[in-house]
């Protein structure tokens, strides 16, 4: 079995050139980097809810159980329902910014056929 190497798949590029969003590559950047926080604290929060739940239902853990636990449906729906909410926290500012400008609400599927167009 190969080894992977993180430190070597940090440093991986994707191929072509790099799609910026926003108007400033700074800006672009911090985002980047804070969005990558932020599914960082999403994984360790959702392993804590693992861990709970096992001691919950068992009141001992082990490596194993952590890493063998399926969750129930009504596990992964409050799961789903956090995950939501702390989204909705995280880009709050960015919501009421566009609200501000009078943006109207689009699914990826409409601004998808909207870039198409161009």
């Amino acid at each position: 079995m190969m080894e992977l190497d993180p430190f070597a798949l940090s440093g991986a590029k994707a191929k072509g050139k790099r799609p910026y969003f926003l108007e400033n590559p700074d800006t672009e950047r911090l985002m980047n980097i804070v969005m990558t926080l932020a599914q960082e604290v999403s994984v360790m929060r959702e392993r804590l809810d693992t861990v709970e739940r096992l001691l919950d239902r068992k009141g001992t853990i082990s490596r194993d159980d952590i890493e063998n636990f399926e969750p129930t449906k009504d596990d992964a729906d409050a799961r789903g329902a956090w995950t939501q909410e702390y989204i909705a926290r995280l880009l709050r500012i960015m919501q009421q910014e566009r609200e501000a400008l009078g943006a109207k609400d689009q699914y990826s599927e409409e601004v998808a056929d909207e870039l198409a167009k161009e």
